[in-house]
């Protein structure tokens, strides 16, 4: 069953929750992980399509 009761708003906060997920996991792996990379790329396209920037998510020591 789908649930349509969620706002846009809400629908960008999960997007940008999974995004920083994945950044939190890239920042540990000690290799290159091409799964990791693609699922990055498209949560990026999927955020900037919200017209989110996703500069500001970006992991900093």
């Amino acid at each position: 069953m789908v649930n349509n009761d969620m706002s846009f708003e809400e629908m960008k906060q999960v997007e940008i929750d999974i995004y920083i997920n994945l950044i939190r996991i890239k920042k540990y792996q000690k290799e290159i992980n091409p799964e990791l990379e693609y699922q990055l790329k498209t949560q990026r396209n999927k955020l900037h399509q919200m017209g989110i920037n996703t500069d500001d998510f970006e992991y900093e020591d």
